[in-house]
């Protein structure tokens, strides 16, 4: 994948969340979370570069740090630019997203949501590889029920709200962390290191 594409792949990943995110500051429970699994159902199937969707895949499908940085630096600029023009367009969605931000913190509880959600991202994104869009249906309404913490839906929400917090930082180790975990226990990986030790 060039360069050109990579960042084209990664803006269009950001609009999708973007408008999942903004069904979700608009419509609320139970309507919002139901609507924002279109947004991974697309980045999915369009073949988008989403962050979260791609970190826990980082090392079975042996990418480049510098490729994983390109992705997540436009997914944070492109959802924050979406998320700054959507505030423009409706207040009532702007009012939301402020009283959402008020919400977040720097703490234990916050980075363990964002390990969670890291977790589901990965099962929602491993089952559709094999086949099944039933983990982002399922998958997407249950982190966002449960309050789990998204880093690109969040950086949206942020940019509705016309601020920044530093909560993002651990909402990305965390989701990276998260998927990571679940990638290394998966059943994939006792296969990858027996072919390894059999030299195929």
């Amino acid at each position: 994948m060039n360069k050109k594409e990579l960042i084209n792949k990664s803006v269009g990943a950001a609009i999708l969340i973007s408008l999942g995110n903004y069904a979700l500051l608009k419509l609320g429970n139970p309507i919002g979370p139901v609507i924002f699994a279109l947004g991974l159902l697309g980045v999915c199937y369009m073949g988008q570069n989403l962050f979260t969707g791609k970190c826990g895949f980082f090392f079975a499908d042996k990418m480049k740090w510098t490729t994983l940085l390109i992705i997540l630096v436009i997914n944070l600029l492109a959802g924050y630019l979406m998320g700054l023009a959507y505030s423009i367009t409706d207040v009532e969605v702007y009012k939301n997203a402020i009283a959402k931000v008020a919400t977040w913190d720097i703490s234990i509880a916050f980075f363990i949501k964002s390990i969670l959600c890291g977790i589901i991202m990965y099962i929602a994104v491993f089952m559709y590889k094999k086949g099944t869009a039933l983990g982002i249906i399922y998958g997407i309404p249950l982190f966002i029920f449960c309050g789990f913490q998204h880093c690109i839906a969040n950086i949206v929400t942020m940019g509705v709200a016309r601020t920044f917090h530093s909560s993002i930082i651990i909402c990305i180790i965390g989701n990276f962390i998260g998927s990571i975990l679940m990638w290394y226990f998966s059943k994939d990986i006792p296969l990858e290191l027996k072919k390894k030790k059999s030299g195929k």
